[in-house]
């Protein structure tokens, strides 16, 4: 079995699940999860973790992501991307100079409605299945930050912007504030995750060709996560291997233990002690 993680750049048309199911097939495992869905049309960056570094999925959630996003003018769908039903159309033209006024209004803290089309559950079902029953729902909104969003290019009926965002956010849903900011109708027609963590898509993702020809870079705790490492001796290490607290010199509030550089746990500060928090054996 492997264990690690996988930074893979995802293709076109294929969904998230597609592409765990096509690690599951490739290392014949089932242990795959990854940290944040992209839709088909998106392509970029989705981190994968394999074997016990599924138990990291949620923590590695928890971080910045980057988007590049182009956006058509002129139509409005019900999916708000450019592969679903045309609900809206009416001619539309911005200038440069008022896209990057609005982009530079949109720094900061967000509410967003959540798409209609999305994996989100309101009382246990997702929206997607209350869209495609066509059962009207209130959709719910959230907080999310944006911390810098810029212009790339401009033409009169498609830009395509840059930003780099909380996570929890739907770039569907930020390009609709956006047009109405503007007074016009419009609908994402491209997404690429280009970075998530401290990893840019063009420099350290693998293709799933590389992947299936074994040519793929295996990620760590270690690798993501701002934690101090500690190397355990082998009384140590017994005694984390049966879950217990250990005293070590150390003062970090997490810290990655290592045997024979492996890592087999991330232990959590408690008092004088630290004790267990995930662990990787």
């Amino acid at each position: 079995m492997v264990n690690g993680i996988i930074l893979l750049d995802k293709p076109k048309d294929r969904t998230s699940r597609d592409m765990v199911n096509e690690l599951n097939h490739i290392f014949d495992m089932k242990k795959i999860g990854h940290t944040g869905t992209l839709d088909p049309l998106a392509t970029g960056m989705l981190i994968l973790c394999l074997g016990k570094y599924t138990k990291l999925v949620d923590l590695l959630q928890d971080t910045r992501k980057e988007y590049v996003a182009t956006v058509k003018l002129g139509i409005k769908t019900d999916t708000l991307d450019i592969t679903g039903n045309v609900c809206e159309e009416a001619k539309c033209e911005v200038s440069k100079q008022e896209l990057i006024k609005v982009l530079k209004s949109m720094k900061g803290e967000v509410e967003q409605e959540i798409p209609k089309y999305s994996a989100k559950k309101i009382n246990g079902k997702k929206l997607y299945e209350y869209a495609r029953e066509n059962i009207e729902i209130d959709l719910p909104k959230n907080t999310i930050e944006i911390y810098s969003i810029d212009l790339i290019e401009c033409s009169n009926d498609e830009f395509i912007f840059k930003a780099e965002v909380s996570k929890g956010t739907y770039i569907r849903s930020i390009i609709q504030i956006i047009c109405n900011k503007l007074g016009v109708i419009g609908t994402m027609k491209d997404l690429r995750r280009t970075k998530e963590w401290h990893y840019d898509v063009e420099k350290d993702a693998n293709s799933l060709e590389q992947i299936r020809s074994g040519k793929y870079k295996l990620y760590y705790a270690r690798d993501f996560l701002p934690y101090k490492i500690y190397n355990l001796n082998e009384e140590e290490y017994q005694k984390v291997k049966n879950g217990a607290k250990i005293c070590i010199n150390e003062t970090g509030d997490n810290i990655i233990l290592i045997y024979n550089d492996s890592e087999v746990a991330i232990y959590v500060k408690d008092d004088i002690y630290y004790k267990p928090s995930i662990m990787l054996i």
